[in-house]
């Protein structure tokens, strides 16, 4: 058994709920009787549901305090499995200014009063006292993780966490910035032979406008809407050779602009691929 399983019991222990992330950072995958968010969803989630699932399923929602399920037999498969811990900040009463680079650092340095801060590979985590509604790319390598969200536990940091100011909160209202492109992701359109044999052009055209407004209206299950359309358009047109990188930068958007990270629309595109043998 890896350090996980005790730091995860430890978090738990001051009342920050934590969960399992594999690796990617991303947390473990629904299980069967979840898949596709059959069961409803947790509680907690955008639409109240029925889910009882013992499993780690529904990434942020499962995040707990309870020691037993923490500890339990299915928790402790994935716990052996796991890359790092997470934790829900909005659960603890918290949200966390993601930094991802030296010049969102800088910019929080000048513009942000001090708070707890916690070094990560590429830029700093601020955290706050105060839950906010979460929201992605609110500046150029910024990212807001509070309510419906999950933070990677990279330890306690230094300096003293102050309350969640009035600036943080601004940045989540404003309009969200256009998503950015899919073309700056490195994701593998599948090859095949030949023209679509799906009838006609329009046919693809049809498709892919029709997955990209499945995903604008998806109003919960963000995540599992976005890998069941990619799995849709793969299985449809994933072996024809008709799919370019226009269509995928165009789901990719679609996706970002409901606050998918690049990261999950790249792992959720990769999955679909892999389970489609593609």
């Amino acid at each position: 058994m890896n350090d996980y399983l005790p730091a995860a019991l430890g978090l738990a222990a001051s009342g920050i709920p934590v969960l399992p992330l594999r690796v990617g950072k991303v947390p473990f995958g629904n299980c069967r009787r979840c898949a596709g968010n059959a069961c409803g969803g947790r509680p907690n989630m955008r639409t109240p549901g029925p889910c009882t699932c013992p499993a780690p399923c529904h990434a942020w929602a499962a995040a707990t305090t309870d020691p037993d399920v923490i500890s339990s037999g299915i928790w402790r498969r994935a716990w052996v499995q796991a890359a790092a811990v997470a934790y829900h900040p909005g659960g603890a009463g918290l949200t966390v200014v993601d930094l991802d680079d030296a010049d969102a650092v800088a910019w929080a340095r000048e513009t942000l009063p001090p708070t707890q801060t916690v070094p990560t590979t590429r830029g700093e985590h601020w955290l706050y006292l105060g839950r906010m509604q979460s929201a992605n790319a609110v500046r150029p390598g910024v990212d807001i993780k509070s309510t419906m969200a999950y933070a990677r536990w990279l330890g306690f940091g230094t300096d003293t966490m102050t309350t969640l100011p009035d600036t943080v909160r601004e940045l989540a209202a404003k309009q969200p910035p256009q998503a950015r492109p899919a073309g700056a992701v490195a994701v593998a359109v599948p090859g095949g032979q030949g023209p679509c044999r799906h009838r006609t052009p329009a046919f693809l055209e049809r498709g892919i406008a029709m997955a990209v407004q499945r995903i604008t209206e998806a109003r919960s299950a963000v995540h599992n809407t976005v890998y069941g359309t990619f799995l849709a358009v793969l299985s449809t047109h994933g072996r024809c050779g008709c799919l370019t990188e226009d269509h995928v930068t165009r789901l990719f958007a679609a996706a970002q602009a409901k606050g998918e990270t690049a990261w999950h629309c790249t792992d959720a595109w990769t999955n679909a691929r892999n389970r489609l043998g593609l």
